[in-house]
């Protein structure tokens, strides 16, 4: 036990040096930026359509309390309190949130998915543990967010975020309760002035449904996020934004929100996408009698296969039945001269990368202890959003489209990588010897140019004047898989075809939600 022990302790050292190394962060390059001050308040946005809710009003909240009542005059004692000896740290804190709720809770969100992005280590006897949402505090930590798992983890927090955001939007027209530094001149806007109603709280009821969904997703962080909630509350009564009724309707109502979505994620399909040794048994049966050489792990131990059933976990934006259709045609058959051809190519490719090739390589890698392919576009797409200085619910919006739109790539690409069980060139030809290691699941078709061309599809749609910088960074994403000797060029081909045609069933939504 003890040497088992200590080969665990090494191979955790050794998997946090590379999250440490490689996680994409753009935490570090947000902190200083200045309160959100949107161009456009997005009035009318509690009428947009939302993703569960039926209607906007479907939790009730009730009106506040005049702002000449002895309840609201608490309040703003409250912030007066606070403001006649604020410290320096919460100032910090209140300038940190003042520059978007959206923008932190994805921040922190892409932080927890390169913390947990750590695949187990093997048992004594060669098997792998798997970790279980039953029992998330025992080794292996629950969840390893692996790329499908990160998908749905930023999808449903974004999607959560919006529809309590619309909610929020239609209370706030409808009760018209303004700021406490609107109301009381003494009361000073330490985070920013806006024009906005401030019954809800926005800044709460992104608290609430975030905090919510986020210690589903990684119930061993329910520590932090509870911190973080805290945090952000307390820096909007500090600052003047809102008054402490504001924050507790604003808390409710979001994590009333977040239950209607959590109820959906307990019935998704994404617990059974690990499979059965017997599941993991009939994709190999099911190759061989089309006469096909299977896919297998090429890690010692070989490690079961990735969610092989995360095809069949319930999409936002694809039905069961649009993720068939979406499915292309078959990839070469493995005794075709075509195949013999494709993986001769992958392995003059990797034989002597240029430069720019392996530069291009270690930008997209996004592999263990990063946030992920998804989180990679989550990060593009934040750094592009600040400039274009969105309301907090267009921010919501515009990030559960972008989610919604790579979770449903996972679910169709993984449907297609286990529908076909397509051998990688490093298993065809093992003189390949790659830039990355190798993805322990099917070859076709790419993750990687899924993921990037469905992002590259919304986002082009959300910012056109970026557009073609997007298909770009998507076919350089895409390339990346073939620089790096994981890929044939035919699998990032179709893989980005397959993926703008997922990313443009998230455009259909955007020119129907009463948004634009």
């Amino acid at each position: 036990m003890m040497v088992k022990s200590a080969f665990r302790l090494l191979w955790l050292l050794v998997l946090i040096a590379v999250m440490s190394a490689c996680n994409k962060s753009v935490s570090d390059r947000t902190a200083n930026l200045p309160p959100l001050a949107p161009s456009n308040q997005d009035l009318n946005a509690g009428s947009w359509l939302p993703i569960l809710l039926s209607r906007p009003d479907t939790f009730a909240v009730a009106a506040p309390a005049a702002t000449s009542s002895p309840a609201y005059a608490a309040d703003l004692n409250e912030i007066k309190g606070y403001q006649h000896s604020i410290t320096s740290d919460q100032q910090s804190k209140i300038d940190y949130w003042a520059a978007g709720g959206v923008l932190r809770w994805n921040e922190l969100l892409r932080d927890l998915v390169a913390k947990y992005n750590l695949p187990p280590y093997q048992n004594s006897d060669g098997s792998y543990p798997i970790p279980s949402s039953t029992n998330p505090f025992a080794y292996p930590l629950f969840p390893f967010s692996n790329p499908p798992y990160a998908a749905r983890a930023y999808a449903y927090v974004s999607a959560a975020q919006y529809d309590a955001l619309v909610a929020c939007w239609f209370y706030k027209q409808k009760y018209k309760r303004g700021t406490p530094y609107s109301v009381d001149s003494t009361i000073k806007a330490l985070g920013g002035k806006t024009a906005l109603a401030s019954y809800p709280s926005e800044g709460a009821v992104l608290a609430g449904v975030a905090a919510e969904m986020m210690q589903l997703l990684f119930p061993d962080e329910i520590a932090f996020v509870q911190q973080k909630l805290q945090e952000q509350e307390q820096s909007l009564i500090m600052s003047g934004a809102a008054a402490r009724s504001d924050v507790t309707a604003g808390e409710a109502l979001g994590r009333q929100v977040a239950d209607l979505f959590i109820a959906r994620a307990r019935g998704d399909n994404a617990g059974k996408a690990v499979g059965t040794p017997t599941d993991w048994a009939n994709f190999s049966t099911a190759a061989e009698a089309k006469n096909q050489v299977p896919w297998i792990s090429l890690e010692t131990p070989a490690r079961p296969p990735m969610l092989p059933l995360f095809g069949k976990v319930k999409g936002f934006l694809c039905d069961s039945a649009a993720v068939v259709a979406l499915r292309p045609g078959p990839p070469p058959s493995t005794s075709s001269d075509s195949m013999k051809e494709a993986t001769l190519a992958a392995y003059n490719t990797i034989k002597n990368p240029t430069r720019e090739q392996t530069r291009i390589v270690q930008f997209w890698a996004d592999g263990i202890g990063t946030y992920t392919p998804p989180g990679h576009w989550n990060a593009i797409a934040a750094q592009d959003f600040i400039g274009q200085n969105y309301s907090e619910v267009r921010w919501a919006r515009n990030m559960a489209l972008l989610n919604m739109a790579e979770m449903d790539a996972g679910i169709v690409c993984w449907d297609i990588k286990y529908f076909y069980f397509n051998p990688r060139p490093t298993q065809m030809n093992p003189a390949i010897k790659t830039l990355t290691g190798v993805p322990n699941f099917p070859s076709y078709v790419s993750g990687h140019s899924m993921f990037s061309s469905a992002a590259a599809a919304i986002l082009g749609h959300l910012i056109p004047a970026r557009a073609g910088a997007y298909q770009s960074m998507a076919q350089q994403a895409a390339d990346s898989r073939v620089y790096a000797g994981i890929h044939y060029q035919i699998d990032c081909t179709v893989g980005m075809t397959v993926g703008q045609n997922v990313g443009n069933y998230a455009v259909k939504r955007a020119t129907l939600d009463g948004a634009e």
